[in-house]
């Protein structure tokens, strides 16, 4: 395999084994997961055709780089588009499978259809600007991408478990808060990365570790208290 590619696709293989070994009670097929990915990367297309319209709507009305700028397309365009095409596919693929039938199998999906995405979108990163941005994507956009996923995947689980249980009201609730969550934290992490000021740059490196153990420790605690629904 070509090094570049390697380096690409390896940090996203390794935290979708690391979330798949934390599934205890029911395995997801492989074969599921694998469609998974592929619909995550399928969304790469259509995010970069909608961030490219949206920041080219958003120019008319604010400096490029301009903090109005940065707030509406890391938000409302870039967060947005990437994480609510996921949430479509999740919503498309897996909300009505068979599969779903434990609360943890959500985070599962998410992480890999997630993953799928930000495995081409590292590819293209990585293949442009050489070994550096695959080290650096490592321990940053990737595990930003699962991170979000398993908010999404979370709230996605809880929404199903509620509907099992005829609660209809909070279904709606948590899968609003499935899409809102990692909309907000994807707009973060973007906004304080593209700041590329002091400030920020601390800010962004707290929020990465912060936020990595967060996630950890949702995996972990959903892990050990999964249910069927």
């Amino acid at each position: 395999m070509n090094p570049l590619l390697a380096a690409a696709v390896f940090p996203a293989l390794a935290l979708i084994f690391y979330v798949y070994k934390q599934d205890r009670i029911e395995k997801e097929p492989w074969g599921l997961l694998f469609k998974l990915m592929f619909w995550g990367a399928v969304t790469v297309i259509p995010a970069a055709l909608i961030e490219a319209a949206g920041d080219a709507i958003i120019g008319y009305f604010y400096e490029a780089e301009s903090t109005q700028f940065l707030l509406i397309s890391c938000f409302a365009v870039i967060g947005l588009a990437e994480e609510g095409l996921k949430y479509f596919v999740f919503h498309k693929k897996v909300w009505n499978s068979p599969e779903f039938n434990y609360r943890f199998d959500a985070i599962v999906f998410a992480v890999c259809i997630s993953l799928g995405f930000a495995m081409l979108e590292n590819i293209l990163y990585v293949f442009e600007g050489g070994f550096q941005t695959a080290v650096i994507r490592a321990f940053t956009a990737i595990p930003a991408h699962a991170i979000n996923a398993v908010f999404m995947g979370y709230y996605f689980g809880q929404a199903k478990l509620s509907q099992s249980m005829g609660e209809h009201q909070a279904e709606i609730i948590d899968k609003r808060l499935a899409l809102l969550v990692p909309v907000v934290l994807h707009g973060f992490y973007d906004f304080c990365a593209m700041k590329q000021t002091e400030f920020f740059t601390v800010v962004f490196l707290i929020f990465v570790v912060v936020m990595d153990i967060l996630a950890v420790s949702r995996i972990r605690r959903s892990s050990e208290h999964d249910m069927r629904v």
